[in-house]
């Protein structure tokens, strides 16, 4: 056992020398393999793990296998826990653990009962998995008892709906996180920004089979080079070229189906056994004559540290662009905020020639500094000084990448304050925080728009201003006739040219219509859809459940109701979805061959790299000393011969 503690510790140090680091959650970057140590929260990074990704996509849903492959390089077992994102709105629904020849399914439990039964089979040497959600759109895989040289494959499955925007279908897969702030902490806390990678990336290998349903005049990627093969008219598959890549960028797939008369409304049934569900998609037309509504415009930016680079010159051509299409009877104000907040106007001023050239200039002198402090920019750009006046729409565009932990006191406010505006935001960046900007957006009744590129703002923003200048549909909302039915979202959004609206609904019984009705001007507008019968799998139930549950806790977030954690459990467990509170478990009852107790001492206390603050595990300001680590390596490896010799 004293052999095993030296080479294990001699692994470490040899690690540090390669210029590995120490790593928390909110560190993660990407898909990573890490070590535990006995210092809470604390990581040693591991080998690169190798992930294959499959997405299949049928009309509006997507269905992806994530597969990760661990190998332990270690002369000893080790626990290892690998921390990914996934696309925020994923339904995490499968997990399977592969040890050689042997397959185990993951079961979906109360999270504390799975990590219960994880540790269990931990302290027993048995091979054991667990997944959990560590935030919506962060998930991490614990593997226990994985021997010296062994490989364990972990299979995920998830399910999302896929977006259609200004006629084209898109899906986002995240490869890559970026480092958060966390508002209040002290200075040398609020983020830490993993070193510089040297080379030891994670590999990805990505395959996606699509089949729109109707013929497609284009499909691309708009980040990655991609081979693509025509397998109908509607059907491709597309793989990225040279196989595998290293994860740095998010993967976007973009699809242009070739249509004549876009349908107003459209509807998808599932029936299983005797619970039946429908997806009803609310279409904007191909153009709009509605006439321009005056608006008042109040713009946010972001100028914390992380959208220091290519961010703040995004943020500052999309906020510039904004500023040029505003019309003679608008008002406005811009917002800027990091560590303070300060604002153009004292109040939202009418967009004369001279107010824009001000604002413009202001705007050219912005520059990204110090911390994320997002609520008095959000407060201050909520007020709303005149809220009854409905002859001018208020929105607020909020452009930024998200980077913050306190999303959920962020949501409340929006929910608290939003009142008559509508909230749009703009992601900034390769990979901007997705679940705060998508839900900010819909807590906001707005939408989300990602610009990942300064060759995008203006294609990207004019799209977006195009839908806030002129809504196709306000005060949206559905109704099922002959047969009640459980509808989310709850609110509706108002639609806008070029974006759809999609709803879930659970069905009471067979048969009924969907009837959707809303305001065009001031013209009321509606939709009639029967719904008929539907296909038995097409995973309409589980957007279903994940729909219900971000409305559940979006309710106890908004302090509407603060006892939801039991339905949301209820729901996860017979819809067998992984949520914040329950977990998909896997234990494989074979013997590992691997003794309980050592594997359970391979949890060590490791010295943090030169530079890193106390024992805190915050990520170190320096290089680390490879020279000394290999001698203090090579010490440890004699060390670990000589007690060899005498055992």
């Amino acid at each position: 056992m004293r052999r095993d503690l030296f080479l294990f510790i001699a692994f470490l140090i040899a690690a540090a020398a390669n210029g590995q680091s120490l790593y928390k959650l909110d560190d993660v970057r990407s898909g990573m393999l890490l070590v535990k140590t006995t210092q809470p929260g604390v990581y040693a990074e591991a080998e690169p793990v190798n992930t294959d990704v499959k997405l299949n996509v049928e009309g509006m849903i997507l269905r992806g296998e994530v597969t990760q492959h661990f190998h332990n390089a270690a002369p000893v077992c080790v626990e290892a826990l690998y921390a990914f994102p996934l696309p925020e709105n994923a339904a995490v629904d499968r997990m399977r653990m592969t040890v050689g020849q042997r397959v185990v399914e993951g079961e979906i439990k109360v999270r504390e009962e799975a990590e219960k039964v994880y540790e269990q089979a931990k302290s027993e040497g048995k091979h054991a998995s667990l997944m959990t959600q560590e935030r919506p759109n962060l998930f991490t895989v614990s593997i226990a008892n994985i021997a010296a040289d062994e490989e364990v494959v972990v299979t995920i499955n998830y399910q999302q709906t896929v977006e259609y925007r200004d006629g084209l279908f898109r899906t986002r897969f995240p490869l890559t996180i970026g480092p958060r702030y966390v508002p209040g902490a002290p200075p040398d806390q609020q983020r830490v920004t993993p070193p510089v990678d040297s080379g030891r990336r994670n590999r990805v290998t990505l395959v996606a089979d699509v089949d729109a349903g109707f013929s497609l005049s284009e499909i691309t990627s708009t980040y990655h080079a991609i081979e693509k093969r025509a397998l109908s008219g509607s059907r491709y598959e597309v793989s990225l070229s040279g196989g595998a890549v290293s994860a740095d960028h998010d993967f976007e797939l973009v699809w242009k189906p070739i249509l004549g008369s876009e349908p107003k409304a459209a509807s998808f049934v599932q029936t299983d056994g005797r619970d039946r569900y429908a997806l009803i998609m609310l279409m904007p037309p191909a153009a709009t004559n509605q006439v321009r509504l005056p608006r008042e415009s109040i713009f946010i930016i972001d100028t914390s540290g992380s959208m220091s680079g290519t961010s703040i010159s995004e943020a500052k051509s999309a906020l510039k662009f904004a500023l040029s299409r505003l019309a003679s009877g608008d008002r406005f104000n811009v917002i800027e905020f990091n560590s303070v907040m300060r604002t153009l106007f004292d109040e939202p001023k009418t967009a004369t020639v001279d107010a824009i050239q001000q604002a413009t200039a202001w705007v050219d002198a912005l520059q990204a500094d110090g911390g994320t402090e997002m609520r008095p920019a959000l407060e201050a750009a909520l007020r709303d000084e005149h809220p009854d006046d409905m002859t001018m729409v208020r929105q607020v565009v909020f452009m930024t990448d998200g980077q913050v932990s306190n999303e959920d006191e962020l949501f409340a406010l929006i929910s608290a304050k939003l009142g008559r505006s509508r909230l749009f935001t703009v992601g900034i960046g390769s990979a901007p925080n997705s679940h705060f900007m998508s839900s900010a957006a819909r807590f906001g009744r707005g939408t989300f728009t990602y610009v990942g590129g300064v060759n995008e703002v203006e294609e990207k923003m004019t799209s977006l201003f195009t839908k806030l200048e002129s809504p196709v549909l306000t005060n949206v909302s559905v109704r099922i006739d002959d047969a009640p039915a459980e509808v989310w979202p709850a609110r509706v959004p108002d639609l806008y040219a070029g974006e759809p609206v999609i709803m879930v609904a659970r069905l009471s019984r067979q048969g009924g219509r969907a009837v959707v009705t809303g305001s065009a001007g001031t013209q009321r507008w509606n939709d009639v859809q029967t719904l008929g019968a539907g296909s038995a799998d097409s995973g309409i139930d589980k957007l279903w459940a994940r729909q219900k549950i971000e409305s559940l806790t979006e309710s106890m977030i908004a302090a509407e109701n603060s006892d939801v954690k039991q339905q949301v459990i209820e729901l996860a467990l017979a819809h067998h979805l992984v949520s914040q509170y329950t977990s998909l478990v896997a234990v494989d009852v074979t013997p590992s061959g691997v003794p309980a107790e050592p594997c359970r001492t391979q949890r060590l206390p490791v010295n943090l790299p030169e530079g890193a603050e106390g024992e805190d595990g915050s990520l170190p300001s320096t290089a680390t000393p490879a020279p000394l680590f290999l001698l203090l390596g090579v010490i440890f490896i004699a060390a670990a011969a000589v007690l060899a010799g005498k055992s």
